[in-house]
């Protein structure tokens, strides 16, 4: 349905997205939150009816709503006019290109640290520029990232070898096509489940999601439509199909291994350890092109970096963090870092077979974005693209605390005013004290359903 105040809020969000990802530097924070708190403002408002918590799926007998096609019309829209930008709230994307440019050269990514090769004939064969090297954000890191993002990269280099903004066009590209994916596969999903499509749109117009993965170039897009792929195969029971796209999930992404506590529950010990194995295989295969002993160890030596190394936005960790200054008057990150990875581990196998008796009806949805969940909260790092993934998901449950703090998450490019990049601690404060609240106000709002309701 097309209304006056329709076509004003897809005008304003259209504007309001292009001076963002057009018209914004990173340091001019002030700004970045006034435009994006419109914007989150116009999406709460044309999205409000589905914010509602979700009760039980509705009964077969009622009629679903159709997909609202103007929305979802909006929502791609909204992407296709952010197809030209070069990313202004986050660099990532120049390591994209770096790793693309020695795919396409037929260069192994995995074996080659930016520091150690930016004045040799390789980087000159690859097209690997000192003003590229100087704007990468991690030059000493050996790539982390898995080989379907290695592929794509390459393409994109390959396609635009010469033309940084064709070779970011080619980069987004997927992202695009992911996203259009998503946005299709989420209606069916929800109707299977007898569920409004429409809540589909919480993810679709969400300007958190619009902005990190299709503007600043993330592929967390790409996982997020495998693993939504994958989840609809295996509603299907077409195992292998399932099993393949998962891997494929896994190979963009490492993210979905922690789902695999959740198939043994769901498939039980013997069939879901025959399925997580044929999918470790089918990863183990898409890993091949590029294997050899260096690889392993180059690339769990960025990973081990990165988890006892790397701090930005974290909430429980920064707690542990302060006490052990005040214990032992260092960094604690190594220990820490080990200790909250059991941790997460222990807990994704709590929350898969936990009976959880204080609510009816938890959902392999709800115990998915459980899981995501406690992975944030004892991250050492959460950058605001990270919490795409928990709004992917929590359209499928009782719960909207990821919308929540999808909002509040652009308050971490407050770290961004000054260079080099000094994080804002109350902010960070801010941010986790208002999800902490609106998530336990939620949390007894979704027990009085689901319990007495």
């Amino acid at each position: 349905m097309i209304t006056p105040f329709r076509i004003g809020w897809l005008f304003l969000s259209l504007t309001l997205f292009t001076l963002i990802g057009y018209g914004l530097a990173r340091p001019q924070f002030n700004l970045l939150l006034l435009l994006y708190g419109l914007t989150f403002w116009g999406y709460v408002r044309i999205t409000r009816p589905l914010w509602a918590i979700a009760q039980q799926p509705l009964s077969s007998q009622i009629t679903l709503p159709e997909p609202d096609r103007f929305l979802f019309l909006a929502a791609i829209i909204f992407r296709v006019s952010l197809l030209a930008v070069i990313p202004n709230l986050s660099d990532d994307y120049i390591r994209f290109v770096w790793d693309g440019h020695l795919v396409a050269n037929g260069y192994n990514p995995y074996l080659y640290l930016p520091s150690q090769i930016i004045h040799t004939p390789l980087a000159a064969t690859a097209g690997l520029t000192e003003s590229l090297y100087k704007s990468l954000n991690s030059p000493n890191y050996f790539t982390v990232y898995p080989t379907v993002n290695q592929a794509l990269f390459g393409l994109a280099a390959w396609l635009s070898a010469n033309n940084l903004l064709g070779n970011l066009i080619g980069l987004r590209i997927p992202i695009l096509l992911a996203e259009v994916g998503t946005l299709w596969l989420m209606p069916k999903l929800l109707r299977q489940l007898n569920q409004n499509p429409n809540l589909a749109l919480l993810y679709g117009l969400n300007p958190l999601v619009i902005l990190e993965l299709t503007g600043n170039i993330h592929y967390e897009s790409v996982m997020i439509f495998f693993v939504l792929l994958a989840v609809w195969l295996f509603v299907q029971k077409r195992w292998f199909a399932c099993s393949a796209t998962l891997a494929l999930g896994i190979a963009t992404k490492l993210l979905p291994l922690l789902f695999f506590p959740l198939l043994i529950r769901y498939l039980g010990w013997k069939r879901g350890l025959a399925f997580g194995s044929l999918t470790l295989v089918l990863t183990a295969v898409l890993f091949f092109p590029f294997v050899n002993a260096e690889l392993i160890r180059n690339l769990f030596s960025s990973l081990h970096l990165y988890f006892q190394k790397f701090e930005f936005n974290a909430s429980i960790y920064y707690l542990i963090r302060a006490v052990g200054y005040v214990v032992t008057g260092n960094s604690i990150i190594i220990g820490a870092g080990i200790a909250l990875s059991i941790l997460i581990v222990i807990g994704a196998f709590i929350i898969a077979f936990g009976d959880f008796s204080f609510l009816t009806g938890v959902s392999l949805a709800t115990r998915m974005l459980l899981t995501m969940s406690l992975y944030w909260l004892l991250a050492t790092t959460v950058h605001p693209w990270y919490i795409t993934s928990l709004v992917a998901i929590t359209l499928f449950t009782p719960f909207r605390y990821p919308l929540v703090w999808s909002g509040l998450a652009m308050l971490t490019y407050g770290a961004y005013r000054t260079y080099p990049y000094n994080e804002n601690l109350p902010l960070v404060g801010l941010e986790y004290v208002l999800l902490l609240v609106y998530g336990l106000y939620e949390w007894q709002q979704v027990r009085k359903r689901l319990v007495i309701g």
